[in-house]
């Protein structure tokens, strides 16, 4: 093998879609439920930060070229990973809404802190609160899926499904 030439694509472990065909179609029900209500720049970044943080690399892949695609720029996607040091690249929205994203994640301390939620709700209405933390929780089951069964990276296109 040469220095340049890339490992072999490891297969999934299971056809989430096509073995639980009612579950998948009801999580895609439920994830197009959460599409309404929220900025769609932000609903991305949210969608990013969270598959970060539970290592998807299938729904940080999707995700990422959905963004860029629908015009984000490549600095602030790249800069997802370290928000916390470059804060400056986003709004104080979007830095409330990353700051839930990732207490609804974590849950370290079993409960999302009243401060993370406080911030959010200041810039939130409350429907819109509702849909970010419907999001949040989307997502994060989505991931589990994908990386539990180890969906693959890499061979999605925006606009394709």
């Amino acid at each position: 093998m040469t220095t340049t030439e890339r490992l072999p694509v490891q297969p999934p472990r299971l056809k989430m879609a096509e073995l639980t065909p009612e579950a998948y179609k009801t999580m895609i029900r439920l994830d197009a439920a959460t599409r309404h209500g929220l900025d769609p720049t932000l609903r991305q970044l949210v969608l990013i930060r969270a598959s970060q943080i539970n290592h998807c690399a299938f729904c940080i892949d999707m995700h990422s070229k959905d963004a860029l695609a629908a015009g984000e720029t490549s600095e602030r996607v790249i800069q997802l990973s370290a928000w916390q040091e470059s804060k400056h690249f986003y709004t104080a929205k979007e830095v409330a809404a990353l700051e839930l994203t990732e207490a609804v994640t974590v849950l370290t301390d079993g409960f999302v802190p009243d401060d993370v939620f406080a911030r959010a709700a200041e810039h939130f209405e409350e429907a819109e609160l509702a849909q970010l933390i419907a999001t949040i929780t989307v997502i994060n089951a989505w991931n589990r899926f994908a990386v539990t069964t180890r969906m693959v990276p890499g061979e999605y296109v925006p606009g394709k499904h």
